[in-house]
């Protein structure tokens, strides 16, 4: 029944000839012609508003265009509050990383997920590294490992060309 703002045919822009016509308080007043209906709608000193076009005839219900407006914006915006929006941060390792640079990005990605953000973790290989992809999977099982309990692995370790990457959440 209910679509957002512009889409929505009031009074004259309604192009159909005969409609399916609901009041304000929700009576179904039957099918009557477009000039019926609107000479309805502003005898009570509302719009005559077309909810469903697709029907046959179409269905118009009587009722304050501005007002339903205002509400749906306000019900939009409420929804929107609601809404949690994450994230993706990203942490890059080396698979040859040394314990303490390992300890300052794992702090990282630990700040990252309490902040409720989803954490990709990526390690990139350079040269002759390549030949030993295993050292790469080793550090991100270590990662996860130290990360503890408090992840949800969401993408398994994967080899993308250079790099390979894993992406961790937090757990709800």
């Amino acid at each position: 029944m209910k679509r957002i703002g512009k889409e929505l045919s009031i009074n004259e822009e309604i192009r159909a000839r005969e409609v399916r016509v609901v009041s304000d308080t929700n009576e179904q007043l039957g099918v009557m012609t477009l000039h019926e209906a609107i000479r309805l709608s502003e005898e009570k000193g509302l719009d005559l508003v077309e909810v469903a076009p697709n029907g046959k005839p179409p269905v118009c219900r009587i009722m304050n265009y501005g007002k339903y407006r205002y509400e749906q914006q306000k019900r939009d915006k409420e929804a929107k509050k609601k809404q949690k929006v994450f994230q993706l941060k990203e942490v890059k390792l080396r698979p040859n990383i040394e314990d303490h640079d390992f300890y300052v990005k794992l702090k990282n990605a630990q700040r990252f997920l309490a902040d409720g953000n989803k954490v990709k973790v990526t390690i990139m290989f350079r040269g002759r590294e390549m030949t030993h992809p295993e050292l790469g999977g080793e550090v991100l099982e270590r990662f996860a490992k130290e990360l503890g309990d408090s992840i949800v692995r969401e993408k398994p370790p994967k080899l993308e060309g250079r790099n390979m990457t894993m992406v961790v959440g937090p757990k709800a």
